[in-house]
């Protein structure tokens, strides 16, 4: 008996999606070369997993990335009518091909166990199917060079926290060529685009990498050479609406990428290694409370240098000018009310201050008559150009502030009297170059100058090297700033720079939530109580220092420790600066009458005042942590003389050196008025909360 039509139809669709399955299932088994390569790669990754939990680092959150690889390309389904003009006799079932990628994009990784990815890049999805034997005896040839502009999102996750990661999510495929070229010979030889092709193709990725380290751990910029392969099945990636053509796909690539972050704050995994105790000693000091933010007055210091471009003798445009009717309006107490740019550390805020230097001394003249000033130009084209420098500044007085031009002297010089570049000087030569093309402004005049507490005529000018250092009246500034250092958990580790090569710490909540820091290289670093406690007002942790040792084994050691956050204290604190000119004899002892008369009366008894030390970035990294360490140490000790002969109890000092550490530096290090204002001693007072 016939089966109707329909019933015909129905059995035969079945086993066209059969014949599809079995051609699946096939597919994968034999094609070696797609299998082959994911599970070789994931062997490979996961043992190289564990090895890279070992690795401590910067942490960037973001990173950018170029990628490049290949396609190993794998066509399934039939291809048969290849355009409305043109139909093969028979169809063509199988085919494959080799291909490139390229992309471009970016990582973001809030953690390290978890982040994601956006690569865009052309995705080459070229091949050509197997020989069909044509009804004339002849074979067939088919061969597409199919590409797409690829938009590529990901979740990335990093089971294991370390260099090892696999990612997942959508690709979206835009079609860009769909031309192909079929060839009979002897019959057919031609070349066409394919009909019926979907603009846009949505399919899905999963994948696996491994980032390799190119950059030393303590170098804030990250570099990562990553290999990695994913796997495109052939789900949604029907290039063409007709007939079941479909395009399996395994990449196998490299991507190098870029990122920047923080030195000694990225989260890390511990090695397993035997433990031992070593001749360190590990102590934790937190403060009493944590604010969240400080309210600051701040006696800033201006520095009496102004800075020129090299081969200049205008004023550089960062200066702050003012005509001669904004000039008539201008008082220095209006600076007070700059609204801060930056309140995380560097303050724009008080370098906007000092780029109104010439302002300040306008006003100061003007409310002054009979003060004077000697400006000492200085410039490695000669003593002429300096005192045209030096011109250049009398000019601005004079013209818009309208000072009386006898009373400013100009003078030129090759080097200023007290030089950053010495005799014998290899090392960062053109910085230093820099710190000696201004002009100094010099005064005896007590009224431009920092007053003695003592007497108030008493005025605080330093003899350094026969040369008179001039330590003009600072400007008054009210300021908040944010997780101020006095907010900041002190690690120390005594002995560490003798026994270890890095330590790392870990936090544990009372809930068992677990925090690690590091790697740190010096014997004491600070961890900020607002990163700790997060939004908890408060908390009880458990500190586990985690020390390698120079001969690789591991010291643990174990802490408690308290925080309490305030959102809002009560008292205002207190903050003074001392600057320091690059020279090895200037030291601290130079500014003792100056921390005696002025800063010590300012300290209340049960306060805390926290002393922190920084250097420029010109010298060796470790001669400058040791200048940093020796003068907010010789700080404290001054200090503390002048509180115990004044009677003053109680006063809690946290002290802390930074050196040239970027990250923490008051001021960024790409002016030489930067660079100048980063050579300083800051100190605190807070009074009891």
């Amino acid at each position: 008996m016939r089966r109707p039509a329909q019933e015909n139809f129905t059995l035969a669709s079945a086993g066209l999606e059969l014949t599809i399955l079995i051609n699946e299932v096939t597919m994968w088994q034999h094609n070696t070369v797609i299998r082959r390569t994911i599970l070789l790669s994931l062997f490979l990754v996961s043992i190289a997993a564990p090895l890279l939990a070992q690795d401590i680092r910067p942490q960037p959150k973001w990173w950018f990335g170029g990628a490049a690889g290949a396609n190993i390309i794998r066509y399934n389904g039939t291809t048969q009518m290849l355009n409305e003009n043109l139909t093969s006799p028979n169809p063509f079932h199988q085919g494959s091909g080799v291909a490139p990628y390229v992309g471009f994009g970016l990582e973001y990784r809030p953690n390290p166990g978890l982040g994601g990815m956006l690569y865009v890049g052309f995705d080459d999805r070229n091949g050509k199917w197997k020989d069909n034997v044509e009804p004339c005896g002849e074979p067939g040839h088919l061969s597409t060079t199919l590409g797409y502009l690829s938009i590529e999102p990901s979740l990335r996750i990093s089971p294991f926290k370390s260099s090892f990661y696999f990612y997942f999510g959508p690709r979206i495929g835009i079609n860009r060529s769909k031309e192909f070229s079929f060839d009979v010979p002897g019959k057919i030889d031609t070349t066409a685009d394919f009909s019926d092709v979907r603009s846009t193709v949505i399919s899905g990725e999963v994948g696996v990498g491994y980032d390799f380290h190119l950059s030393k751990e303590t170098d804030p910029t990250q570099v990562d050479l990553s290999p990695f392969v994913s796997f495109h099945p052939y789900m949604g990636n029907d290039p063409r609406t007709v007939e079941n053509w479909a395009v399996t796909n395994v990449r196998a690539g490299i991507i190098l990428k870029v990122g920047k972050g923080r030195v000694g704050k990225r989260v890390v995994e511990r090695t397993p290694e035997a433990v031992i105790e070593g001749d360190v000693e590990f102590a934790v000091r937190a403060p009493k409370i944590i604010p969240v933010k400080r309210r600051v007055r701040e006696s800033f210091p201006i520095r009496n240098y102004v800075f020129f471009d090299e081969g200049s003798s205008e004023l550089p445009g960062r200066y702050v000018k003012l005509t001669k009717s904004q000039a008539g309006n201008f008082k220095e107490e209006q600076l007070q009310e700059v609204q801060p740019l930056n309140l995380n550390g560097r303050s724009l805020r008080q370098m906007t201050v000092y780029y109104n230097i010439l302002n300040i001394l306008g006003d100061r003249m003007k409310r002054n008559p009979g003060t004077t000033i000697s400006l000492s130009g200085s410039s490695s084209k000669g003593a002429v150009h300096g005192k045209a420098r030096a011109e250049t500044i009398k000019a601005y007085l004079v013209g818009v502030f309208e000072i009386d031009a006898s009373r400013i002297t100009t003078e030129g010089r090759v080097k200023p009297r007290m030089a950053s570049e010495q005799k014998g000087a290899t090392m960062d030569l053109a910085l230093l170059r820099e710190g000696d093309s201004r002009v100094d402004i010099e005064t005896t005049s007590p009224e431009m100058l920092l007053e003695s507490k003592r007497n108030l005529v008493d005025v605080l000018t330093l003899q350094v090297g026969g040369a008179p250092h001039t330590l003009l009246k600072p400007v008054q500034i009210v300021a908040v700033l944010e997780d101020p250092l006095e907010g900041h958990v002190i690690l120390d580790v005594a002995g560490a720079s003798e026994v270890l090569s890095s330590w790392t710490v870990e936090l544990t909540d009372e809930k068992g939530r677990l925090q690690r820091f590091g790697p740190y290289y010096q014997e004491r670093e600070t961890i900020s109580g607002n990163i700790i406690l997060g939004d908890r007002p408060t908390g009880d942790y458990k500190v586990v220092l985690i020390g390698k040792t120079k001969n690789g084994q591991t010291i643990r050691k174990e802490r408690t420790v308290h925080l309490i956050k305030r959102e809002e204290p009560k008292n205002e604190a207190v903050r003074y600066s001392i600057l320091f000119d690059f020279d090895k004899s200037k030291t601290v002892e130079t500014y003792e009458k100056f921390l005696v008369d002025v800063v010590a009366p300012l300290i209340p008894a049960n306060s805390t005042v926290v002393i922190h030390g920084h250097t420029d970035i010109i010298g060796e990294a470790e001669y400058n942590t040791i200048l940093a360490y020796k003068r907010a140490e010789s700080t404290q000790a001054i200090l503390k003389r002048a509180l115990t002969k004044a009677g003053t109890a109680n006063v809690v000092f946290e002290t802390l050196d930074f050196g040239e550490d970027v990250d923490k530096a008051p001021f960024d290090n790409k002016y030489p008025e930067e660079r100048f204002y980063n050579r300083t001693v800051i100190i605190d007072i807070v009074p009891e909360n």
